[in-house]
């Protein structure tokens, strides 16, 4: 699975990923801090635009290859586990984390639980520190961690953050990151050594 935390800058950053992902991608997770009145329009464009299917998450709904599921602007994201097996998105109101509902943090701690090595994290252009705690997390367990790096950011505070605290495998210009993701999740890519 592939999970993926932005902020400022990060519709046209999530955008320009998602174009170079194939309709048999793995389920992708996706948080990007915006209002509740956006989130919806924000999928419903990248779905018009995209290979694969791109939606607004809903709280239960099975979590299913050639997917991209988008935090609505008023919950937390997370996946737990489906009866009888596989996982499903779970949405929360629970208080936001660094100050933001979604967090990209919440979403991150719940892969590193969840997907561990099977996972890839993303964190892509962004102001403060949102992402890099929970990145760290899906790097500890196992999982490929990706960063966007300084030159193409519109705003280099997220990425940063989890750079400096180890939390990145690689750091990545944002043309090159879905090329990365795809390499390191998709059956029959080799993943690099950590």
């Amino acid at each position: 699975m592939i999970f993926i935390g932005a902020s400022t800058g990060g519709t046209e950053a999530i955008k320009q990923v998602l174009l170079g992902m194939p309709e048999n991608s793995p389920p992708i997770m996706i948080v990007q801090h915006m209002p509740e009145m956006f989130t919806g329009a924000f999928a419903r464009r990248l779905d018009g635009l995209c290979a694969l299917r791109v939606k607004e998450a809903e709280n239960g709904e099975a979590v299913v290859p050639g997917t991209a599921y988008i935090a609505p602007g008023h919950s937390h994201l997370l996946i737990r586990r489906a009866p009888p097996g596989g996982l499903q998105c779970e949405l929360s109101r629970a208080d936001p984390v660094n100050r933001h509902r979604p967090s990209v943090d919440v979403l991150f701690s719940s892969a590193a639980v969840l997907a561990g090595a099977a996972a890839v994290g993303v964190l892509l252009t962004g102001m403060g520190k949102d992402g890099a705690r929970g990145l760290l997390e899906m790097r500890r367990a196992g999982a490929w961690t990706i960063a966007q790096d300084a030159g193409s950011c519109v705003v280099y505070g997220m990425p940063r953050e989890a750079a400096m605290i180890g939390a990145a495998c690689e750091v990545v210009p944002l043309d090159g990151i879905a090329r990365h993701v795809v390499r390191q999740a998709m059956p029959g890519g080799v993943r690099d050594a950590h």
